[in-house]
């Protein structure tokens, strides 16, 4: 019987692998990846939901020097061939179930390693264990590793994950890094002790999809530094308070929505757990809401965290809970390792408090575009780089962001911020969540469109919505159209596809903005 709360290792459901079964399974898989012939330098796929064997084959391509690739796996069957085929995988990891589902797009000359979708994964996301088992015919991932001795060989300084960015405009593209050797390595280790709070001894939980460029370097780091580290197969509100009283974890990474989730349980749900032993809760990845996160800090303690960054960037800002109270709504001040701009149209730095586009360099973590350097430049300004995000830093150099550039609502040649507007939303009583965006307006260019997503058993009146909307924004900020929504499309991490959203709108319009 496992003592969850001194266990040392690695934890995905029931399953409980020590740190010495840990690095034995991924030397094994290093021995094995080498011998399929994957070389230094070269991709391997993993195309999973969270589970062990993910951070096993991720740990072993680093082991050897090749990258791994970590997946979306809600991509559809062009979009995976497109991203084996663009990043020429040697080798792909694969559930059982989502290989039945997608392995005609599985290009020819990818071997695959299929793994068997275990039993947490059955339950979480409601899948029949007909289609978990390997079929006959695929590698069966288990026995193939058994069948591999534990390399003896030292392992080459690998680089880390060549994650593939969303692709939200035209094919997605791998940010590719070259591998850290001596003291970066060491220093960026330090610097994800410091601003993630996976550091040794910490007990860490990673409830987020592991494809995602945060959730996965946390989970890199925590699994190999950390006394323990919990892999959530899928994301539940009471279930995560069980996990951390049964534990006694000491930090997490999360994401608003989750804590948007946690406050909705009742009070005697949420105090039925002992959550005494968190020290350090990261979040990132969307805009957290000024009152949730005052609300998570008076339930938990002062041990949020916040950081701000992107794939390509990494995390440039870093805040902790006494300044989330002292600046609402900022995600922080510039971390040490980095450096940032506010720029405007034509490159020039703006002054504190004026909304431009972030630029931002973090020199240890350079990188490139995998095969498209000219889509690197695209995106630099004097070796700083940018993700499409609009902000501005106040005179004590925190900063704010104001919206995704490409959000952004020119109504009227009016600059009109969704980001802005949502915070507000998030405020209104019985609204669960809210996406803010523009649709085309034959007057006004675009008009601004909110679609509501409402509580269960909650009634919510448009105008009543509207009126409360005039008494904290600019009349025309509020948006013309309301719509009350249903399951509103959501990728793993929590946001929100609005892209889904707005292009039903646009599709007949014959113009993208």
């Amino acid at each position: 019987m496992v003592d969850k709360k001194t266990f040392k290792g690695i934890v995905c459901g029931d399953r409980h692998l020590s740190h010495e079964e840990f690095q034995k399974e991924i030397r094994k898989a290093a021995a094995g990846f080498k011998a399929l012939g994957v070389k230094e330098g070269e991709c391997i796929g993993i195309f999973m939901r969270n589970d062990i064997p993910f951070l096993i084959a991720n740990h072993a391509a680093n082991f050897i020097g090749s990258y791994a690739v970590p997946i979306n796996w809600h991509l559809a069957g062009e979009e995976l061939s497109y991203i084996l085929n663009d990043c020429n995988a040697k080798v792909l990891v694969i559930h059982a179930d989502l290989w039945r589902s997608i392995h005609d797009a599985i290009p020819n000359g990818v071997t695959c390693l299929v793994v068997e979708t275990p039993e947490d994964l059955h339950e979480a996301f409601g899948l029949s264990p007909e289609v978990c088992r390997v079929p006959v015919e695929q590698i069966h991932w288990q026995e193939w590793l058994d069948s591999c001795e534990p390399t003896e060989e030292e392992a080459v300084v690998g680089p880390s994950s060549m994650l593939y960015t969303s692709g939200t405009t035209g094919h997605p593209k791998g940010v590719r890094r070259a591998p850290l050797r001596g003291d970066d390595a060491a220093a960026m280790r330090n610097f994800r002790s410091r601003v993630y709070g996976c550091a040794p001894k910490a007990r860490c939980m990673v409830p987020g999809p592991l494809y995602h460029s945060a959730p996965n370097g946390y989970a890199m780091q925590a699994s190999a530094i950390s006394d323990l580290l919990v892999i959530v197969p899928r994301f539940d509100a009471e279930d995560t308070l069980k996990l951390i009283e049964d534990y006694k974890l000491t930090g997490a990474i999360m994401v608003p929505i989750m804590f948007i989730r946690m406050l909705k349980l009742s009070e005697a749900v949420r105090n039925k757990y002992d959550l005494s032993s968190l020290e350090f809760v990261i979040h990132a990845a969307a805009p957290c809401p000024a009152d949730v996160k005052k609300a998570m800090i008076e339930w938990f303690g002062p041990v949020i965290n916040e950081f701000y960054g992107s794939t390509e960037s990494n995390a440039i800002t870093a805040l902790n809970s006494e300044q989330a109270l002292a600046k609402p709504g900022s995600v922080g001040k510039t971390v040490e390792e980095a450096d940032i701009r506010i720029l405007d149209e034509n490159g020039n730095i703006l002054p504190p408090n004026t909304i431009g586009e972030i630029y931002s360099r973090f020199p240890l973590l350079d990188f490139t575009y995998h095969g498209k350097p000219e889509a690197r430049a695209e995106i630099d300004r004097d070796g700083y780089i940018t993700s499409g995000d609009m902000g501005y830093m106040d005179e004590d150099g925190y900063l704010f962001i104001a919206d995704r550039a490409k959000d952004m609502v020119i109504s009227g040649g009016v600059n009109i911020y969704p980001a802005e507007i949502e915070a507000v939303l998030h405020n209104y009583p019985g609204l669960k969540d809210c996406a803010v965006f523009g649709i085309p307006d034959e007057e006004f260019g675009e008009s601004v469109m909110a679609v509501l997503e409402v509580e269960p058993r909650s009634s919510i009146s448009v105008d009543h919505v509207k009126n409360f909307l005039r008494e904290h924004l600019a009349g025309f900020k509020v948006p013309r159209f309301i719509e009350i929504g249903k399951d509103l499309p959501r990728e793993d991490s929590g946001k929100i596809f609005k892209r889904r959203l707005r292009d039903k709108y646009w599709e007949n319009s014959g113009r993208k903005i």
